[in-house]
This record gives C-alpha cells, sequence and structure tokens, in this order.
C-alpha cells in the first residue's frame, strides 16, 4: 500500500462526502495504491451509515466513536495506517486535480523524508491563494507547507503521534519532532490539496502563536531571541489572515 488517506470528521456529513468526491482524483491513476481511513467522532447526522453504504470503496476503513478532539482522532488514524506514507485530509479537504501525477512521484521515494508539496487556500468568495512549499529550514518558524500537503512517513508517524498537550499546533509540534529526529523535508512540485480557511488556526490564532513558541523552545530548541521575534511574525501574519476570512 503506498498512501494512506486520513480523514477525521465530526458533524460533517457533507465535508466527508466533499472529501470522499475528490479521491476519484487519485483513483485515475489505477496502479497506485491507497486507502481511505475516516476517524468519525461519532457524529449523529448520518456520517456513519454513509461510509457503511460505500461498502469498502476505495479501501475505506472507519471508525464512528468518541474521543478526546482533532488530534487524538488523528492519532487512531495513525494507528491504523497501513500505507508507506499517509497524508490528512480532513472532513471538507478536497485533493487537487493533480494529485495523482504528484503522487505518482512518491512511489519510489524512501521512507526517510517528509514529501511536501504546494495547496490552494479557499476564502469562501472565489479567492483563492497557492500556498507554496517553503525550504525545509523554515520549520524553525512555522510549518514549511500547509498540513495537508505534507506527505510522511508512516514509520515516523507510528513514532511520533501528535502530542496532546499542544491543544492548537499539534501538527507543527509532530513535524519539529520528526524533522529533529531526522526526516528532513523534500520538495515535490505541483499541487496537493485544497481547502478552506477559517479552522483552528484563523480562529485561535493567540493560542496558536504561543502553542508554536512552545514548539520552537521545547522541540526545536531556538534561542529566545528568535522565538519572541517568530512568535511576533506569526503574530501579525495569522492576524492579517484571520481579518481576511472575516471579511468574506
Amino acid at each position: 500500500m503506498l498512501l494512506s488517506i486520513i480523514t477525521v470528521a465530526f458533524r460533517n456529513y457533507d465535508g466527508v462526502v466533499k472529501t470522499k468526491a475528490s479521491l476519484a482524483h487519485l483513483a485515475r491513476e489505477t496502479d497506485l495504491d491507497f486507502e481511505w481511513i475516516v476517524v468519525d467522532g461519532g457524529s449523529t447526522d448520518g456520517t456513519a451509515e454513509y461510509l457503511e453504504n460505500l461498502n469498502g470503496e476505495y479501501n475505506l476503513r472507519y471508525v464512528s466513536e468518541r474521543d478526546n478532539g482533532l488530534y487524538d482522532a488523528m492519532n487512531k488514524g495513525i494507528a491504523m495506517a497501513q500505507g508507506k506514507f499517509a497524508i490528512f485530509l480532513n472532513s471538507g479537504d478536497v485533493f487537487h486535480e493533480d494529485i495523482g501525477h504528484f503522487v505518482r512521484q512518491l512511489a519510489d521515494k524512501k521512507e526517510d523524508a517528509m514529501y511536501i508539496g504546494d495547496a490552494l487556500l479557499d476564502f469562501g468568495d472565489g479567492t483563492k491563494i497557492r500556498r507554496g512549499a517553503k525550504p525545509g529550514w523554515y520549520i524553525y518558524h512555522s510549518l514549511p507547507a500547509s498540513h495537508q500537503a505534507i506527505f510522511f512517513p508512516v514509520t515516523g508517524l507510528k513514532n511520533h503521534p501528535y502530542d496532546l498537550q499542544y491543544r492548537v499546533s499539534s501538527d507543527y509540534a509532530l513535524a519539529a519532532r520528526m524533522y529533529k529526529s531526522g526526516y528532513p523535508f523534500k520538495r515535490v512540485k505541483g499541487l496537493v490539496s485544497e481547502f478552506s480557511m477559517g479552522g483552528v488556526s484563523t480562529s485561535n490564532n493567540l493560542e496558536l502563536c504561543q502553542d508554536a513558541k512552545n514548539v520552537q523552545r521545547k522541540i526545536l530548541r531556538v534561542p529566545g531571541f528568535w522565538a519572541e521575534l517568530s512568535y511576533l511574525m506569526r503574530l501579525r501574519t495569522t492576524g492579517k489572515t484571520k481579518a481576511l476570512y472575516n471579511k468574506i
């Protein structure tokens, strides 16, 4: 199995349907094996029934039960993953139509790095901004690519799962810990996914910035001066993003 696609959902039936529809872009590449893992938080909106009726399409496996939040659910998905690489495409996120070409480039890659690509940020009013992947050293300030555009080696994920102490930046903490453990970032050219703005990172920017600073100090071991400077830069950037989103 080349790829595990992990989708976390809670009371988002329409988002699950939307994400599932985008898997068709990858399924066009009939020689690329992948599985779809859905971790639903015990929704009562018909999500579990919808998944049951798919009869294992796209090698689907799912659970629908209560959890301790987003990152706990992601850890459940990691435990279930059987692929060589994994990507987190949560309910409502979609693959870009060229995803098959991107994933094909991973087929001969070793499980010794995190492979990153570009993503489209959808602001809901027709505005879409491309976030290009940045150099690996950017991890000392932030994720070098959108979380929905990072392909993680599954072996690394199982050894370095999400740390629940980071309430809104556990994705940053996980990538930082893997990076420090010897998994570099390697860029693969192309668009991976599209996702809507307005989630955790735009609605809790103050907590996000503080969480990120803790990651930098405790995991990346950056000097205090740089952590404070990065904090101010991040606060400004996330504030602008939040303001743009709230205008819509």
